[in-house]
């Protein structure tokens, strides 16, 4: 009985992990492609309409990026309340859950709209120099239209994702945002209409929206049935605890994430601010890549803490730590030896950094690629009350180090702000809170695998560097030539550090039975 029993739990946990790398892997791979087309898709809006238009594309994206943070991190809260569930087959409770799911939304959707057409009067004031542009209120309503039928709709999609399928998800995405670039692309060239490219975006979000949620019902049939289940009290008072908890986390998140641009601006001048934009622009390019290998783990990992004990969950942690600071430090060594000579080449010498700042964006992408482990864990298995105001604690050390630095560095001075709030507070809490109440374990052997990787990897970058000096010549070739040296000179030093690990062989592994498949 026993064989049986640790057979079929190595069967769940191969699915898992299966599940893990294929919605990864879908996920990735749909995002650059994406970015690809999305960036052909900017170079025409560009060319066919006036910079005006895309400051109104910003400005609106702002304002209802404002606006959303009324969702208060629901979908993080109802996809952990869906876990369990989910792994017990307990379809009257997905039902309830579900149920609940959608009347919060309905709520969001109700608030967002109302808060929208309030602004409406104010729209002028917003705008600014761009309150000029013809039918303007038109586009507004658009916007805001589009982004209130999103939660109307897409609360469904967290349901496949919960199930482990969230690459059903990102597969419907990517075929219907490619339609609507391609048709944008086409009506933009022949009629320069910017309400025609808004009216094709928001077609194919309502029809992307519908097919996933039409794909939800047809997946799970019990959605269609009539329902009458509630969640108990109980359960309902843990969920608007966590949306509570998430929505610290999300404000801090916001002053975090949100406010390095008026920093430049105020700090050092609107200039430095387009300067550094063109950094921005590739460097978030490749964090969204990367980001979705964790998301793509996320209900994984949610499914294994419903249905597993702690002993189970720490090699898959492990594991996802080093395929982490593995893709990470790659990804930061190669921006690093790249963004000058592809900026010099897109931009022009007078929009470069000096190496010292981009070595600190670098460097910031690497610590924030390192925390990416701990942070899907914590997330998925729904411990978000425990650390509710530590978002908000490294948000005001962001915010007063990075005024207090940029004041006397300029642009460097306040990414070394993010940097140091992030040593000060999450990166040492964030593993010690994962340890003590998830895995209920000593951090110590982390802590040793951390400073080792970190050991690696210093090396590593130290050695790339040199080579990478030493290529000269024009600036294609050698930003080819330091294309080749990135993509084998670290992977192999890495190799050659770490392949007599079990986390590396487990990746081996796991890359060799999806290959086969």
């Amino acid at each position: 009985m026993s064989g049986k029993q640790d057979v079929g739990k190595g069967g769940r946990q191969r699915n898992r992990i299966e599940y893990s790398a294929i919605n990864a892997s879908v996920a990735m791979v749909s995002q650059a492609l994406m970015i690809v087309v999305g960036y052909i898709s900017r170079v025409v809006f560009t060319r066919t309409l006036s910079t005006s238009y895309a400051g109104v594309n910003g400005l609106f994206a702002d304002i209802l990026g404002v606006l959303s943070l009324s969702e208060l991190g629901i979908a993080s809260a109802m996809s952990y309340a869906l876990y369990r569930p989910i792994a017990q087959n307990d379809i009257p409770r997905i039902q309830a859950v579900m149920k609940l799911y959608k009347r919060l939304y309905m709520y969001v959707a109700a608030f967002v709209g109302a808060a929208g057409l309030a602004m409406l009067p104010f729209l002028g004031y917003f705008a600014g120099d761009l309150s000029a542009i013809e039918h303007l209120a038109l586009i507004y309503l658009l916007y805001l239209g589009n982004s209130v039928m999103s939660y109307l709709l897409m609360y469904r999609s967290t349901l496949i994702t919960a199930h482990q399928r969230e690459y059903v998800v990102s597969l419907c995405y990517t075929a219907f945002s490619l339609v609507q670039i391609i048709l944008q692309i086409i009506l933009l060239l022949a009629t320069g209409s910017y309400i025609a490219y808004l009216l094709t975006a928001i077609i194919g979000s309502l029809l992307c929206n519908l097919c996933i949620s039409w794909q939800a019902g047809r997946m799970y049939p019990y959605l269609r049935e009539k329902n009458s289940h509630e969640l108990p009290e109980t359960e309902k008072r843990e969920i608007r605890r966590n949306i509570g908890a998430l929505a610290l986390h999300r404000f801090g998140a916001v002053v975090i994430n949100n406010t390095d641009n008026l920093l430049i601006s105020r700090l050092v001048g609107i200039a430095s601010v387009g300067i550094y934009s063109n950094y921005y622009l590739v460097i978030h390019s490749v964090q969204q890549v990367l980001a979705r290998l964790f998301q793509g783990m996320a209900a994984s990992i949610g499914n294994l803490g419903a249905s597993e004990d702690r002993e189970a969950m720490e090699p898959v942690f492990y594991n996802a730590f080093f395929i982490g600071q593995w893709v990470y430090s790659l990804a930061a060594i190669c921006l690093y030896e790249l963004l000058p000579p592809f900026i010099e080449i897109s931009f022009g010498p007078k929009y470069l950094l000096d190496r010292s700042t981009v070595l600190i964006l670098c460097v910031l992408v690497f610590l924030q690629g390192m925390r990416k482990a701990v942070a899907t864990f914590w997330y998925a298995l729904g411990m978000f009350w425990l650390d509710r105001y530590k978002a908000l604690a490294e948000a005001a050390l962001n915010l007063i180090i990075s005024i207090i630095l940029g004041i006397r560095w300029g642009i460097a001075g306040v990414f070394m702000g993010t940097i140091l709030s992030m040593l000060l507070v999450p990166l040492w809490i964030d593993p010690y809170m994962f340890f003590r109440h998830c895995l209920k374990k000593s951090l110590g052997p982390f802590v040793r695998k951390y400073i080792g990787y970190l050991a690696v990897i210093v090396l590593t970058w130290w050695l790339v560097d040199i080579v990478c000096g030493l290529v000269t010549g024009g600036l294609f070739r050698v930003l080819l030539v330091r294309m080749a040296i990135c993509a084998v000179l670290p992977n192999a030093l890495f190799l050659a550090a770490h392949f007599w690990r079990q986390e590396f062989k487990s990746a081996m592994w796991l890359a060799a039975s999806l290959l086969k498949k």
